[in-house]
């Protein structure tokens, strides 16, 4: 049971993207033929996957029998070869004339499963029958450092393509038309880019902010390049051509040092010195970000790092602002974006117009406040139950013994009467019917989450101290703060937003205590790294609830079931 405990009420969030930087979908990872170019020094490796519907715009990438049994007269494989790489699929180097090329291997494959949304390779299920493809890898030679390439595919055919320059993905999965220019960047590939605005990748800028305004804190993500970050200070990349994982912590140390004094934050005008709450370095897709634990060696053009820090408020501020002070010749565009309760609100800062500003214009802010739980029945509502019926008795005989005797014993009968009556409504507050029992564990439930908005652990375990006792207590507080925590977002802690009770059912226990069945639902956020992610569960389990120093308190829990909404 204790084991579960996380289950019931940790509510672990883990990532469904809900909202963040919008990504526009092409389906080009679902195109007929896919092609992917690697770019290193001296030649571009491309490795094909075509599909059954394009093997006519491929013809002459083909062997002599394929191309011939597709109905095509016989023609010399080097001829047909030579206009391939020159008409078919051309590369042209920055004179305008193609690039030669060769062909390393071709042959029958499976095609890849890809992402929907990021085109990234996925495991075949069993049972899956991928379609069959011509799989070829081809190397186009160059000679010294072009600054420009041109890529075209064939006519006709549905060809989805994504570029890597010494690694870096210059694209997203797109389409490849005719005659699309690529600028290379030989000293840092991550500025490598195609002319066409369409063809920049999601992920292309160096730096991005974002502030998120939440009630007890604000906090301030910053994702940089350390390689961009060396020109400001020194963090021993110099010559260096991957970051090795042994000297990563004191590169973080230095980032997080340089930046807690840059991109400074005002809350209601009032400039604070932040606490470092996290920094690791990050994958980052289309379809989410993760933390890279446990270390490894990174590339130093593509690695990347996000950095956290806290401002603990005391509500819900009224103004936030964080001023971008870092600007470069190559860093005039830093995508920033300010996020609180309605979601995140995405902009552009540069140069001239530096600032993000949030402003609390939430009609309806959702404040976190602990709910007034209606006390367990006092020891004389409880007497009450028993001695109403024993004066009730008493009176009746009263009256009984009292007829056709009127006089001074008529007022003892109707002061028994009373009594009895009074002791029936004092005894209205001592039953623990249903109704009762939803409004205690509701209460009780809505407090124990509502505990984990705070960030200091010892308040936490304060206000969890109102609704939780014994070694549940301890249970509760140890568990909740682990599960509430994305263990691949490095610690990010999820915010529960709305607990919702479905279904109660209760049974009396001795000592005025009660075991509840419930079913109730509850939802939640997180919000970093300039997403937003929602989670719903429904969550049935038995609690104990019992009186406690004159309060009612949970006293132990077990799990009956869990599952995703």
């Amino acid at each position: 049971m204790h084991a579960l405990l996380a289950l019931a009420l940790a509510f672990a969030l883990l990532p469904s993207l809900a909202a963040g930087d919008a990504i526009v979908r092409s389906n080009a990872m679902q195109a007929t033929t896919i092609v992917e170019f690697f770019i290193d020094e001296g030649r571009i490796l491309v490795e094909l996957e075509i599909g059954a519907a394009d093997m006519a715009a491929f013809r002459n990438l083909m062997p002599d029998g394929i191309y011939e049994r597709m109905g095509y007269p016989p023609r010399p494989v080097a001829e047909r070869l030579q206009e391939f790489f020159s008409r078919d699929l051309p590369i042209l180097g920055q004179d305008a004339e193609p690039l030669s090329g060769s062909v390393l291997e071709i042959g029958p494959r499976e095609r890849i499963v890809r992402d929907s949304i990021t085109g990234e390779p996925l495991p075949t299920k069993e049972g899956d029958r991928p379609e069959t493809v011509v799989m070829a890898r081809l190397v186009y030679p160059f000679e010294g450092q072009p600054e420009t390439l041109t890529f075209s595919g064939p006519p006709g055919a549905s060809l989805g393509f994504v570029v890597y320059h010494r690694g870096v993905a210059v694209n997203d999965f797109r389409y490849l038309g005719r005659g699309v220019v690529l600028d290379l960047d030989w000293d840092d590939p991550w500025y490598t880019r195609f002319r066409i605005r369409g063809l920049l990748r999601q992920y292309a800028e160096s730096m991005s902010g974002f502030i998120y305004v939440e009630p007890y804190e604000v906090r301030k993500e910053v994702i940089v390049r350390p390689l961009d970050l060396q020109a400001w200070v020194d963090l021993g990349l110099e010559g260096r051509e991957t970051i090795p994982a042994e000297i990563q912590p004191e590169l973080k140390r230095r980032v997080a040092e340089f930046l807690r004094d840059h991109q400074p934050v005002e809350i209601d005008g009032e400039t604070i010195v932040p606490e470092l709450a996290r920094i690791h370095f990050l994958e980052r897709t289309l379809r989410t970000s993760r933390v890279i634990d446990p270390p490894e060696d990174l590339d130093i053009y593509s690695a990347v790092l996000g950095v956290i820090f806290v401002y603990p408020t005391d509500g819900l501020p009224e103004r936030v602002t964080m001023e971008w002070d870092l600007w470069s010749e190559r860093l005039q565009k830093v995508p920033a974006s300010a996020v609180d309760q309605a979601g995140p609100l995405p902009t552009f800062l540069e140069p001239g117009r530096r600032v993000l500003e949030w402003q609390n214009f939430l009609k309806n802010p959702e404040l976190p406040t602990l709910t007034d739980v209606v006390p367990p029945p006092s020891s004389i509502a409880r007497a009450a139950l028993w001695l109403r019926w024993i004066l009730l008795a008493a009176a009746v005989g009263a009256v009984v013994w009292m007829r056709g005797r009127p006089g001074a014993r008529a007022p003892l009968a109707l002061a028994i009467l009373a009594s009895a009556l009074g002791l029936f409504w004092m005894a209205r507050d001592a039953r623990v019917d249903e109704a009762r029992s939803r409004e205690v564990v509701t209460a009780l439930l809505h407090n124990i989450y509502r505990a984990f908005d705070h960030r200091d652990d010892e308040r936490i375990y304060d206000v969890l101290e109102q609704s939780a006792t014994g070694d549940l207590l301890e249970r509760i507080y140890l568990d909740t703060r682990r599960g509430l925590v994305l263990a691949n977002q490095g610690g990010a802690r999820a915010k529960v937003k709305e607990i919702e009770l479905e279904a109660i059912a209760t049974e009396r226990a001795d000592g005025g205590s009660f075991r509840a069945d419930v079913t109730w639902n509850v939802s939640g956020s997180v919000g970093h790294w300039g997403h937003v992610h929602q989670r719903r569960n429904r969550v049935r389990a038995e609690l104990w609830v019992a009186p406690v120093d004159g309060d009612w308190k949970l006293i132990d829990l077990e799990l009956i079931e869990e599952e995703r909404l």
